[in-house]
């Protein structure tokens, strides 16, 4: 399977949920698309509910099937709730770490700065968006991108950088202090449901 290339904002409505932190996405009552515009509820299953759970997760981290099933694998092998640990992998992968810093307008924008070898992990050029970034990484951005990720930031006015990275707009370096929990990650989700899914 391809990854999605069509427009962004109507996962967003299918879904129900804002899957990027921009304006378009975070409207506060999503318009079922179609003609009558969600007139029509559909009731979903027990397991279509947790299937559309999984769907926002997979959305709003850009991940496909593949992979997704490789971090669920992963997190039911590690000690501990696995639904907690799915959720850290995610959120510590190197596209999502950028984008948590507010230097890009959404995880598309992360990924294409990576894979274009824009970012450093403790110095080293790392074009691999979906690697792991542990505790005491430094990540910095080569000098070339920095006026427009300093344009972005201006236009991000406001964006918080959660509490697990350090970050230094004036240098634009960030350092991954701790392991995000789930209170600190900001997009809702019951990831119970999703290990649930795959039972």
């Amino acid at each position: 399977m391809s990854r999605y290339l069509g427009p962004k904002v109507r996962l967003s409505r299918r879904l129900g949920v804002a899957i990027a932190d921009l304006p378009k996405h975070n409207k506060a009552e999503f318009v079922a698309p179609g003609m009558h515009g969600g007139k029509r509820t559909q009731r979903l299953s027990e397991y279509g509910i947790r299937l559309r759970e999984k769907q926002r997760v997979k959305a709003h981290y850009s991940v496909l099937e593949k992979q997704f099933r490789r971090y669920m694998a992963l997190a039911k092998k590690a000690k501990g709730n696995t639904a907690v640990t799915l959720q850290q992998l995610l959120e510590t992968r190197l596209d999502n770490v950028v984008r948590r810093l507010g230097v890009v307008r959404s995880v598309w924008a992360a990924r294409q700065l990576v894979a274009h070898g824009h970012v450093k992990v403790n110095g080293k050029k790392v074009d691999v968006p979906s690697a792991a970034v542990g505790v005491g990484a430094v990540i910095t951005f080569r000098e070339k991108c920095h006026k427009i990720l300093r344009e972005n930031m201006e236009s991000l006015a406001g964006h918080s950088v959660p509490a697990w990275i350090e970050f230094a707009p004036a240098q634009l370096e960030a350092k991954v202090v701790a392991i995000p929990v789930p209170e600190q990650i900001p997009f809702e989700v019951n990831a119970n449901l999703i290990v649930e899914f795959y039972r």
